[in-house]
């Protein structure tokens, strides 16, 4: 059966190291939505990899890895990741990795653009500074580079051109930058197109014969549930579709051909930049979390905010998703704490809210209501049976699991590979 794998709070759910786990029974792992602005973190033995853009499966050479046309790709970015990988032994040859002619191409001038619009926001997203909004915003307005765009020097020369009429003024006339040169571009592209020709294919028809061929397929995102573009705690969210609703968009295959969704989630919460977070913790619980769960983000090494499990939030995520399992992520972080609150709702102006309210009035100014539970204070991270998790853990567990009505299916409960429980 092939399965997807989405984040259910704001992304770092640690997706990484499950899809790095789920991988090994699949055939091809396929990324369908976001660029550069993400990062998956995978510890193997002492070796630890750090991914933006390449599936985080490419790890085990037998499998296959696809960049979905629903990504967002920076070039360049991606071949310093080729080339990183190469040096750390791995294979990297088109049998191992697959790119979507139809996905979108990160130019110079969106990495501009999007620092630019934040530099002028009074209240800032939170961007990255990647070029990732602006290349998603061309892509909706019909004026976006693809990478098949890479292979044809007359098809890239119109498009570039056009573009840069439209770039340079903007540039000069509003923001009074100098303009960009058309020919170092150019020729900076169409290198890039040449480097990448050997693994750009239809992707679609790839993993639709792949699924007539009964090969198992893995989907993974980018990102969270909150982040998403439609369902996100909008405006402070990324430019694609996240949820689950994103991959058939993002790579061509229809619903049937997706089984099962697993939904990961930490054992408490997190979120990076702007936004609201109804859970967030007082500053002194928030450095103790932060420094214990090492929570800095693995793309920009920016400091995450941390908070209480929230259940509104990550039932509207199993929701919207289709969750039919839960993967719970470190858990451990959570060993020492005498007490650990899990929010049930939200209450603003008198009203209490059980279900997820859009208002970002509401999600800025709600006082979460809380459950307390009694912590279990003994360390979790050799323990890979259920039953021989702590009672407390358990009763958390299963506490979690009558809130959300789903299984937990997967405990993490330290960044190895092996430090996971998987409940039969």
């Amino acid at each position: 059966m092939n399965l997807a794998v989405v984040g259910a709070q704001w992304g770092d759910e640690g997706k990484g190291k499950l899809i790095d786990i789920l991988s090994e029974a699949v055939d091809i792992t396929v990324r369908y939505q976001g660029g550069n602005n993400a990062g998956h973190t995978v510890i193997v033995g002492d070796k630890e990899y750090i991914f933006h853009l390449i599936p985080s499966a490419i790890l085990r050479p037998s499998k296959i890895c696809v960049i979905g046309n629903g990504v967002v790709i920076d070039p360049k970015a991606l071949l310093e990741e080729v080339d990183e990988l190469k040096k750390r032994g791995l294979p990297m040859g088109h049998q191992q990795l697959k790119i979507s002619a139809n996905a979108h191409v990160v130019m110079p001038y969106h990495k501009v653009m999007d620092q630019l619009r934040e530099s002028k926001r009074s209240n800032k997203i939170g961007t990255t500074g990647r070029g990732i909004g602006p290349c998603y915003s061309d892509k909706v307005g019909r004026m976006g580079i693809r990478i098949i765009d890479l292979l044809n020097p007359q098809v890239l020369k119109a498009k570039l051109s056009d573009n840069l009429n439209e770039k340079n003024d903007i540039f000069v006339k509003v923001y009074g930058l100098r303009d960009y040169d058309f020919g170092s571009i150019y020729k900076e592209y169409l290198a890039y197109g040449r480097r990448l020709r050997p693994y750009i294919c239809d992707t679609a028809l790839f993993l639709n014969d792949a699924i007539k061929r009964k090969k198992k397929i893995l989907f993974e995102g980018a990102q969270g549930t909150f982040l998403d573009i439609d369902f996100g705690t909008y405006p402070y969210v990324t430019s694609s579709n996240s949820t689950m609703g994103g991959v058939c968009a993002g790579t061509g295959v229809p619903p049937m051909g997706i089984g099962k969704v697993v939904a990961a989630v930490k054992a408490y919460t997190t979120r990076v930049g702007e936004g609201p977070f109804p859970t967030e913790f007082e500053p002194k619980m928030d450095d103790l979390i932060r420094s214990k769960g090492h929570e800095f983000g693995a793309t920009t090494g920016r400091p995450r905010r941390c908070g209480w499990f929230d259940s509104v939030l990550v039932r509207y995520a199993v929701t919207i998703n289709g969750a039919s399992e839960l993967a719970i992520m470190k858990l451990d972080v959570l060993d020492d704490l005498k007490e650990i609150k899990i929010a049930t709702a939200y209450k603003y102006k008198g009203k209490t809210y059980k279900d997820y309210p859009h208002d970002l009035e509401v999600l800025a100014k709600a006082q979460p209501v809380y459950e307390a539970h009694p912590g279990w204070q003994k360390s979790t991270r050799g323990i890979r049976r259920y039953a021989k998790l702590p009672q407390n853990a358990r009763r958390y567990l299963e506490r979690l699991e009558g809130l959300l009505n789903v299984r937990i299916k997967y405990i993490s409960v330290g960044s190895k590979r092996d430090e996971i429980i998987v409940r039969s």
